[in-house]
């Protein structure tokens, strides 16, 4: 990768011009905030154009150019207890045990990264088939501290039995200190004699498995799922994964099963993403079951209490959403959600469409957000399948405060005088100038490549797409560096 910062500027706040996946002008994003950016938004899924070892090979050239490892640290800790982010973190920590070495914050990073039992495991897998053995001291200091956090139920669902490092595995490479919380779990577990006796997905295969007959498979699984859902037994995301089957086999508790759906309690802490309601509603909503239509309102109801810290703003906002081929799949449905969302909060906010070209549209905001996301996203379709930043400047006609993009950033259409490709510099100074406008731009970055359509200096580049982007929105009229100032809080 090249580096683009003139001797004697800093990584981490200069961004400079360069070419985006397209091949349009694009503005390289600062090192930090291209960490950061892709940190957010990457499952280490392969995407439009660039695979996940792509992805991979990206991250861990910023992570060795970032002069501040413990900023990466941080940031890894922030994506994973804040996002909910999983791969990409595990690789982010696994390559910091790699880079780092004898600095005494380590071993607290390796514990606070850690937020479920398997997180472990998936570091120490990656660690091992990339690097071997040993595994670095303070990555076994640290992992062997995150262990205190769990108890009995938690190591024996996450046991891993059958995957290249299991929890046993993990015992006999890192040597945990028993804890009054887990001592007879880890012992038990080194022993084999730690089973998984009440997680729901047991649960449910035994009922499978003691049934002799398929009618009563169907009431053992139903009794199940009453179960589950009384006592509170099954977590909020395998919920909302499993709405169809409790809606096939347990109607009698679907009622119970919307109210566990939409406590807020419960939504807060599960760190799930807001597109997942979208997936469950599109799940249901095919689906022609009695309570079916009980379960897609609790799922709209759950989806709006995840998204209410969306700000109100004030003064005039332009909402843009990039409809381009390179947005389908998740970054168009999270595209489509926000702009929805965004609509809903700021009713008096205007909507535009661009791809090829860009258009004003209409949106009637009286129907739920994940209804009005569906309308969203098909209009964003009637433009085209390029991506033209120069159409969104050319067509507005109004002085906004503010202009809210989502896109992929992948702009490399020339303006209508055929003379600038990409980033739409020139075209939006112009806009400026008729207008006499001098909006803030949040330039949403749905599917992070490292570049930007807008010098740093221009707009806030913000990434991501939990809840929590939200509260970033609130004070980033007011500082710039919100992002990464929030990160820098993190404690180590």
């Amino acid at each position: 990768m090249a580096k683009f910062n003139p001797k004697g500027t800093s990584s981490a706040t200069k961004s400079t011009e360069t070419v985006n996946a397209e091949g349009g002008v694009a503005y390289k994003e600062s090192a930090k905030l291209e960490f950061v950016s892709t940190l957010l938004t990457s499952f280490l899924n392969d995407k439009f154009y660039e695979s996940s070892n792509e992805t991979m090979r990206r991250l861990l050239t910023l992570m060795t150019d970032i002069s501040d490892k413990k900023f990466l640290a941080k940031a890894a800790i922030y994506a994973r207890t804040k996002f909910g982010m999983r791969s990409v973190t595990h690789f982010t920590a696994a390559e910091l045990a790699r880079l780092v070495k004898g600095e005494e914050w380590t071993k607290k990073f390796f514990c606070d990264v850690v937020y479920r039992p398997d997180d472990m495991t998936e570091i120490v897998s990656y660690y091992l088939k990339n690097y071997k053995k040993p595994l670095p001291n303070s990555l076994k200091k640290g992992l062997g501290r995150a262990f205190g956090k769990f108890n009995s139920y938690e190591l024996a669902k996450y046991r891993g039995e059958g995957k290249e490092v299991s929890l046993v595995d993990l015992v006999n490479l890192i040597h945990p200190k028993p804890t009054e919380k887990n001592g007879f779990a880890i012992g038990d577990l080194v022993n084999k004699k730690l089973k998984s006796k009440d997680t729901w997905e047991t649960e449910l295969t035994q009922a499978g498995q003691k049934a002799k007959t398929e009618e009563e498979k169907v009431q053992l699984k139903s009794d199940v799922w009453t179960k589950l859902i009384t006592e509170k037994k099954i977590g909020y995301f395998a919920l909302l994964r499993n709405l169809r089957n409790i809606l096939e086999q347990s109607p009698n508790i679907v009622d119970q099963a919307c109210e566990m759906l939409t406590d807020e309690k419960l939504i807060k802490n599960s760190l799930v993403l807001p597109f997942r309601y979208h997936v469950a509603y599109k799940e249901i909503e095919n689906i022609g079951v009695d309570g079916a239509k009980k379960v897609l309102r609790a799922i709209n109801k759950a989806a709006d209490i995840a998204l209410k810290n969306v700000p109100k703003f004030t003064g005039k906002t332009l909402i843009v959403l990039d409809g381009s081929g390179s947005m389908d799949g998740k970054p168009r449905d999270i595209g489509s959600l926000f702009s929805a969302v965004l609509l809903k909060v700021n009713e008096d906010a205007d909507f535009i469409a661009f791809a090829d070209e860009a258009k004003y549209f209409t949106i009637d905001t009286s129907d739920s957000v994940i209804t009005l996301a569906d309308k969203v996203a098909e209009k964003s379709q009637e433009c085209g399948g390029g991506t033209n930043f120069h159409s969104i400047f050319e067509t507005i006609k109004k002085n906004y405060d503010r202009i809210i993009i989502l896109s992929d950033m992948q702009g490399w259409m020339t303006d209508s005088t055929w003379m600038h490709p990409g980033a739409p510099t020139k075209t939006f100074a112009k806009y400026k100038t008729n207008y006499k406008a001098d909006p803030y731009v949040y330039s949403f970055n749905l599917n992070d490549y490292g570049t930007i359509m807008f010098p740093e200096k221009n707009v806030f580049a913000i990434a991501g797409w939990s809840e929590k982007i939200f509260d970033v929105m609130k004070i980033l009229e007011t500082d710039k560096n919100a992002l990464i100032a929030e990160i820098e809080k993190v404690q180590l």
